[in-house]
C-alpha cells in the first residue's frame, strides 16, 4: 500500500526531532553547570578497572569514589552515568571554622587531634592525603574567608551550619557541632578589663606524676620555632614541650584565635592586691626550693619566687595575672586593724567575727564582762611568715590569740576587786599593752594599742549595777562639793570685782591721797633718818659715859676691896691680940653701942635692964649675935665693896 504523502513528509521531521531530543538528553547527561557561588564535589560511581584502592573512599588513582578535586563555577562535561556531582554552596567562615577529616592516616594512641601537614591548603584534598594527613578532628582551623573545600573528605563546622556530603555520619557531626557551640568555639577568645583566661590543653604529652599544672613553655618570641603565641600555634606549642592539662600560663587582655578542640578556656578575674595590703603567694607548682625560714622556724616551706611553697617576697599593691589553679594569693593587711572582743562589733577585715566579750571573775567574786579592743599591725616582710604558720589571719585569731588574751585578762582580774578593776583601768591597760606586745611578737604581730572598755554586768546580774550606782552617787557628791567651792570662789571674785569697780570710781581721790602719802612718807623717812642719827649720837655718848662709870666703879671697888682686905687682916690681928674672937667681938659691940648712945636723941636702951644670971647688956648682945651665926661674917669674912 503506497505511503500517504503527508506521512512520508513527516517521517524525516520526526527523526530529526528525535535525534535532537536524543542529543539534548546526551548533552544534559554530560554537561554540568555550577553557579559561581557554588562548587561541586565529584563522585566517580564506576570505572572499567574497578576499585583498586579499597582502603579509602577517596579516589586518588582513578578508582570509584570521591575525587579529591572539586569543580568551580561554570559548565563541565562528564561521561553520562559515571559521575555524580554534589553541588555545595561556597563555605563562608565569619570568624573561625573547624575541620574533621573522614579519611587519612589513623591517629596514634594518646593523640587527640590530627596533625596538619606543612604547607597544605585546606582546599587541596589530594595534597592532604598524599602528605600524610590524619583523619579525625584537625588542629588546623579555618579563619575568616570563603572556601571551596571537598566536604566528602572534610566535615566543615562553621557558626551557622555543618558542611558535609552525607555519608551516614550526620548524628556524629551534629554532636561535634553542639560541643563546639557549648565552648563558644566559633568566636575568638576576647579578654577585656580585669579578666584573664585559664587555658586547659586537651592534647600533647601527659603531665608527670604528682604535677597538677603544666609548666609555661614557648613564650620567647626570639625562638620562633617554639613560640606558640599564646596557644594559637599548636604545632609550635608541642614542639616547645607543652603538656596536656591546665596550663600555668594565662591569657590577658587581647583577642586570641585558639582552637577550642585543642584547648578550652575558663574566664576569671585578675588578682587585685588592694592598697594597704600585700599578697602572700602560695604556689602549688614549680620546682622544689630550699626553705628560707631558718632552722628555728618549722611551720612550712618559705621559698623564692617561682618555687613550690610560700613565696618569701609578697606581692605589692596592684593587679596580677595569677593563675588561681597554680597559686593562691592570701591578702594580708599592712595597715592597722582591730581585734574586738565586743559583742556584736567586728572590724572591717572580719578577722574577729568569732570573738566575744571576756567574762572575768574578780577578787571579790564579781563576774563582770570586759569589752576589749587590740590594734594590731603586720609588717610587709612578716606577712609570709604569718601565712606560712597559720594559713589565714582568722585562724591565727581564733586558735591562738583569743585563748591567750582571754586567759591573761582572767588571771589579771583575779588579783583585783571590782572597784579596783574600774579605778585602775589605765594601769591594767598599760600593763596589758606591754604583755601583749611581747606575746604577739612571737607570731610576727605588732601590737599598737590595747583599749579596755568599762566592765559591765551580764544579763540578770544586779550586783555590779548596785556597786556602780554607789560609785556614781559618790561622784555626784564630789561634784557637788566642787560646785559649791567653785561658787564660793566665784562669789569671792565677784566681791573683788565690786571692790575694784569701787576703787576705780574713786581713782582721782586715791591718786591724790597716794601722792600725799608718798610726800608724807618721804618727810617721815627724812625725820626718821634725822632722829636715827640723833639716837645714834646719844647712844654713843651713853656708851662712853657708861664706860667711864664702869671704869670708875671698878677703880672704886678695887680700892674698897684693898681697904677691906687690909681691915680684915688688921681685925684678925686684933682678935689674935685680944685673946679670941669673943673678946674682940665684945669690944666691937661695946664700941658700936657707945657710938649709938653718943649720937642718939632718945635713949637706945631702958634705964633698967633685967637679965637672968647677972649678965650684962653687952653679954646679951654678944650672945644674940652669936646665936644668929654672924660672928664668922663679922670677923672672919673678907670685906667687899
Amino acid at each position: 500500500m503506497p505511503f500517504d504523502p503527508i506521512v512520508s513528509m513527516a517521517l524525516p521531521a520526526i527523526g530529526l526531532i528525535g535525534a535532537v531530543l536524543v542529543l539534548v538528553l546526551l548533552l544534559r547527561a554530560c554537561l554540568v553547570f555550577i553557579p559561581n557561588d557554588h562548587y561541586g564535589v565529584v563522585e566517580r560511581k564506576w570505572t572499567v578497572r574497578g576499585n583498586q584502592d579499597s582502603s579509602s573512599f577517596m579516589s586518588l588513582t582513578g578508582s570509584p569514589g570521591f575525587i579529591p578535586e572539586v569543580i568551580r563555577g561554570g559548565w563541565h562535561v562528564f561521561f553520562p552515568g559515571k559521575y555524580r556531582i554534589h553541588r555545595k554552596e561556597l563555605i563562608t567562615v565569619r570568624s573561625i571554622g573547624y575541620l574533621f577529616a573522614r579519611d587519612g592516616a589513623p591517629l596514634p594512641n594518646g593523640q587527640a587531634l590530627a596533625a596538619w601537614p606543612d604547607g597544605v591548603d585546606p582546599q587541596d584534598a589530594r595534597s592532604f592525603l598524599g602528605r600524610g594527613g590524619q583523619q579525625g578532628p584537625q588542629r588546623k582551623m579555618l579563619r575568616q574567608g570563603t572556601y571551596a573545600i571537598n566536604t566528602a573528605l572534610f566535615v566543615v563546622f562553621t557558626e551557622s551550619t555543618t558542611h558535609a556530603v552525607p555519608l551516614g555520619d550526620a548524628e556524629k557531626a551534629d554532636s561535634l557541632h553542639a560541643m563546639l557551640e557549648s565552648r563558644n568555639a566559633f568566636e575568638p577568645v576576647t579578654i577585656t578589663g580585669d579578666q584573664i583566661a585559664v587555658v586547659t590543653v586537651q592534647d600533647g604529652p601527659a603531665l608527670d606524676h604528682g604535677e597538677i599544672i603544666a609548666p609555661t613553655v614557648g613564650t620567647d618570641a626570639k625562638q620562633p620555632a617554639m613560640f606558640h603565641n599564646s596557644f594559637q600555634d599548636i604545632e609550635r606549642f608541642l614542639a616547645a614541650g607543652g603538656r596536656r592539662g591546665r596550663q600555668e600560663q594565662v591569657l590577658v587582655e587581647g583577642t586570641y584565635y585558639v582552637n577550642r578542640l585543642f584547648a578550652t578556656v575558663e574566664m576569671t578575674e585578675k588578682t587585685v592586691v588592694k592598697i594597704g595590703h600585700v599578697g602572700v603567694v602560695v604556689s602549688y607548682t614549680g620546682p622544689q626550693g630550699v626553705d628560707l625560714s631558718g632552722d628555728d622556724y618549722k611551720h612550712g616551706q618559705l621559698v623564692e619566687q617561682g618555687q613550690r611553697g610560700v613565696w618569701q617576697k609578697p606581692l605589692q599593691p596592684g593587679k596580677y595575672a595569677m593563675n588561681p589553679f597554680a597559686v593562691q594569693v592570701r591578702e594580708v593587711p599592712t595597715t592597722n586593724f582591730q581585734l574586738r572582743w565586743i559583742q556584736g562589733s567586728t572590724d572591717t577585715h572580719n578577722f574577729d567575727a568569732n570573738l566575744s566579750e571576756i567574762v572575768l571573775i574578780t577578787k571579790d567574786a564579781f563576774e563582770p564582762i570586759l569589752p576589749l579592743s587590740i590594734v594590731v599591725h603586720i609588717g610587709q616582710t612578716d606577712a609570709p611568715y604569718v601565712v606560712q604558720q597559720f594559713a589565714e589571719i582568722g585562724k591565727l585569731v581564733d586558735q591562738t590569740l583569743d585563748p591567750m588574751v582571754s586567759a591573761w585578762f582572767k588571771d589579771a582580774a583575779q588579783s583585783m576587786t571590782l572597784i579596783e578593776l574600774v579605778n585602775r583601768r589605765s594601769e591594767l591597760q598599760a600593763k596589758a599593752l606591754e604583755e601583749m606586745r611581747a606575746r604577739f611578737q612571737k607570731y610576727r604581730l605588732n601590737v599598737m594599742e590595747v583599749m579596755i572598755g568599762t566592765p559591765r554586768a551580764s544579763v540578770g546580774d544586779k550586783h555590779i549595777d548596785t556597786v556602780f550606782e554607789q560609785l556614781r552617787s559618790r561622784q555626784v557628791a564630789r561634784e557637788k562639793v566642787a560646785t559649791y567651792e567653785s561658787q564660793q570662789i566665784a562669789a569671792s571674785k565677784e566681791r573683788e570685782l565690786r571692790e575694784a569697780e569701787a576703787i576705780a570710781s574713786q581713782q582721782p581721790a586715791l591718786t591724790a591721797s597716794k601722792v600725799a602719802i608718798e610726800v608724807a612718807a618721804n618727810q617721815g623717812e627724812a625725820e626718821v633718818a634725822k632722829r636715827t642719827r640723833d639716837a645714834k649720837a646719844t647712844v654713843l655718848m651713853a656708851e662712853a659715859e657708861a664706860q667711864r662709870v664702869r671704869l670708875t666703879g671698878q677703880a672704886e671697888a678695887d680700892k674698897i676691896e684693898a681697904v677691906g682686905t687690909a681691915n680684915a687682916n688688921a681685925a684678925r690681928a686684933q682678935v689674935d691680940a685680944y685673946g679670941g674672937a669673943e673678946v674682940a667681938l665684945k669690944k666691937v659691940m661695946v664700941e658700936i653701942l657707945a657710938d649709938a648712945v653718943k649720937h642718939a636723941a632718945q635713949p637706945m636702951v631702958p634705964g633698967v635692964a633685967m637679965a637672968g644670971g647677972g649678965s650684962s647688956i653687952p653679954d646679951l648682945l654678944m650672945a644674940l649675935t652669936l646665936a644668929r651665926g654672924d660672928v664668922g661674917r663679922a670677923i672672919g669674912a673678907t670685906p667687899t665693896a
